[in-house]
This record gives C-alpha cells, structure tokens and sequence, in this order.
C-alpha cells in the first residue's frame, strides 16, 4: 500500500505543477482520445441498436487515455488529490487543474463530436437520440445519482490501475470500467458532453447548448460527489499514517 500511495502522490505533484501549455493540451487531447470511443459507441450502436455492445465498443476510448497518456477531468479525482491532502501543493493549483482540464476535454470532444457528425452523417439519428437521453435526465435524484455513480467508476479506475505498474493490467481497469459507465448510461461530464455535442452537431437535436450547460453543471457536481466522497475520501482515510509522515517531510 505505501508503494502505491508514494506513487500517488507523486504523480499528483507532478500534475498539479504541471505548466499552462502541456495541461492546456493534456485536457484537449484527453477530449480527442476519449472521443473514438464515442465514435465507436455510435457505429454499433446504429449497426446493432444495442446498448450493451456499444458500451463494450465504446471502452477503446479508455484505452486510448491510458496508452496514449492523456487525461479526463474524472481522472483527477484520486491522484492530484491525494497529494494536496499530502501537502504537495494548494488548493489553488487543484481547481487550476480541474477547471483546466474539464475545458479542455469539451474543446477536444467537441471537435471529435463535429468531426462525426460530418463523415458520418449516417449515424445523426443515433447521436440525436443518444445526447438527448442525456440532456433530458434532468435535475433530479436519479439523474444525480448516475452522476454520483460515474464518479465513483471513474475513480475506482483510476485506483486500481495505480496499484500496478504493468500496462497489461492497467488496460484490464479501462476496459471493464469504460462497457460499464457507457453500457450503464451512467451521467458523466465529459464522455456524455461530447454525446450531446454529437446530437447538437448535426442541426437537428431538440435541444440546445444551455440544456447541456445545465447537464454539464448537474453531472459535474455528482461526479465530484462519487469520485472525492466516496472513493478517495475513505481511501485516504485508510492511509492517514502515510499522509501525516508525508506532510511532515513537506515542513
């Protein structure tokens, strides 16, 4: 445990010192990578009509972060974290990389999702029904609950591939939790962000941009919620001995 917590931390100073320009890239290719996921989500959706197999299409996204090194927003939940709470840096420089970060993941996703929409003009009626399941959740129990749901995915994720330095059982995480937050329709920030762009992106969704803002918002808070709460919360907790040692070689 105190191997996987040394390397926590010190990959969450890393990210939390990390300069303007490779966290402002870092957030946008992360949008990029996890966006051929929903371009694959959206293919066998249309061939199958299947949420299941799309779900399990869609997780080469959460392969694609993982090899290719970029990052969600969700992401940050555990690792930059822990190492504020270790004391490697202020509470500043963790909304910097948050708020950094999530903009750049829209940017990113919102190109992937215009790109879709324009070379496969086919898959409209898919990408109209997918993004408008998500901009009608609505703001509600449930709707906060799949939020909170897909924070929690995402950050157990993100804790169990740094239990490990092997790669090959790193991509065992990504693609279990990446079929299960898209087969689940669970209410994520960034991944169905950039289903709603794929739906706003053909002209023709019955919704518009302030309703995503308004699902952006809402599943943001539940995401924070699942992933900090519930999982790195208690996590931490667990390691308190290694933070107050930690903390102490900091002064």
């Amino acid at each position: 445990m105190r191997q996987a917590f040394d390397r926590v931390v010190e990959e969450g100073a890393i990210r939390l010192a990390r300069p303007w320009a490779p966290l402002i890239v870092t957030g946008i290719v992360g949008g990029v990578d996890v966006g051929t996921g929903v371009l694959a989500y959206l293919l066998v959706k249309e061939a199958t009509g299947q949420t299941l197999l799309a779900g399990l299409a869609f997780s080469i996204g959460f392969v694609a972060l993982l090899l290719a090194r970029s990052e969600l927003f969700t992401e940050n939940f555990l690792v930059p974290v822990t190492a504020l709470v270790a004391g490697r840096n202020t509470l500043r420089a963790l909304l910097r990389l948050w708020t950094v970060t999530l903009a750049g993941n829209l940017l990113g996703g919102w190109l992937v999702a215009w790109l879709i929409t324009q070379g496969f003009p086919e898959l409209g009626s898919t990408a109209i029904e997918t993004g408008t399941h998500f901009a009608t959740l609505g703001v509600n129990l449930r709707s906060f609950t799949l939020a909170v749901l897909a924070g929690m995915v995402i950050t157990l994720m993100t804790r169990m591939q740094h239990a490990t330095e092997s790669l090959g059982v790193r991509l065992v995480p990504a693609l279990i939790f990446g079929a299960l937050l898209a087969s689940g329709q669970l209410f994520h920030s960034v991944l169905d962000s950039i289903m709603m762009f794929t739906a706003l992106t053909t002209d023709r969704a019955p919704f518009g941009y302030l309703a995503w803002l308004g699902a952006l918002g809402w599943s943001t808070l539940g995401n924070i919620v699942g992933g900090v709460g519930l999982v790195t919360g208690l996590r931490l907790i667990r390691v308190s001995v290694e933070i107050d040692e930690e903390r102490s070689r900091q002064r």
